[in-house]
């Protein structure tokens, strides 16, 4: 297991579970297919997951393709690839559904040399993606909006209560957290709002997590996916994520940005 990872960090507690399963007598590769093998995890082809390594992939085969037609997930000996592997390992369900859209647009498409917006989308979920779960409650209501509107204080200061009772941040992208390996202030994810009612906040961690893999797995697959489902968030505004985080931290326009005018045509 690399060992360069602080896994204190709180943005790590999404995948925490299935790195800490790791040994460092197997190679983490390996480890993740026995992982894999043990929870009984399946491709949207219904084949088994495992992990290969890179070299697996034959010249001219998408990556997304392969995993769909053999459920093998290529994996090279990277930061970036070891956060994909603890991805699939934690969040299985929605990365088999972010699987099955890219392998379909492919089949559809070809790869070509644009991705197109599914697949842009479905990229930049996978790669990028913070899940923020809100209750169903006029605070959750309130903080979503506030994001939307990119009210940095309002949301991350007025509403800081929020965080914990009434709203959680679960990281997904395994490229945002290989950046979060060395924390910068300007790291910004690809957020998605999952709206949960009181029963999930009451839940056990792994029994959310087991919860908002479901959810968010079931919308993927009636709803589809696009760019407009994201909004930006800054990882180290997130209350609580990093020292300091007082008027000054948020008054920094360099990272927390007022939101565009829309231009008038």
């Amino acid at each position: 297991m690399p060992q360069s990872i602080d896994w204190s960090r709180p943005w790590y507690e999404s995948v925490r579970g299935a790195a800490a399963k790791l040994t460092g007598d197997v190679h983490f590769r390996d480890a993740f297919s026995a992982q894999a093998a043990a929870l009984g995890l399946r491709n949207h082809q219904g084949l088994p997951l495992s992990f290969v390594p890179q070299e697996a992939l034959p010249d001219g085969i998408a990556y997304e393709a392969f995993i769909g037609a053999t459920g093998g997930v290529p994996t090279r000996d990277n930061l970036h690839d070891f956060f994909n592997g603890l991805v699939w390992l934690s969040f299985p369900a929605i990365k088999v559904q972010l699987n099955a859209l890219q392998a379909a647009q492919i089949a559809q498409d070809g790869v070509g040399k644009s991705r197109g917006p599914a697949r842009d989308a479905a990229t930049i979920f996978d790669e990028n993606a913070a899940l923020l779960v809100v209750r169903d409650c006029d605070g959750g209501h309130r903080l979503t909006e506030a994001l939307r509107e990119h009210r940095w204080h309002d949301a991350f200061v007025g509403q800081r209560a929020s965080f914990g009772p009434d709203a959680q941040v679960w990281l997904f992208g395994h490229a945002l957290m290989e950046k979060l390996v060395a924390p910068r202030k300007a790291i910004t994810a690809h957020t998605r709002v999952v709206v949960a009612d009181d029963d999930f906040f009451a839940m056990e961690h792994d029994a959310r997590r087991a919860w908002l893999d479901r959810k968010v797995a079931r919308e993927l697959a009636g709803h589809g996916l696009s760019t407009a489902d994201f909004t930006p968030m800054q990882a180290l505004g997130v209350p609580g994520w990093w020292p300091g985080q007082d008027d000054a931290f948020y008054a920094d326009a360099t990272v927390f940005r007022p939101k565009r005018p829309v231009a008038v045509k």
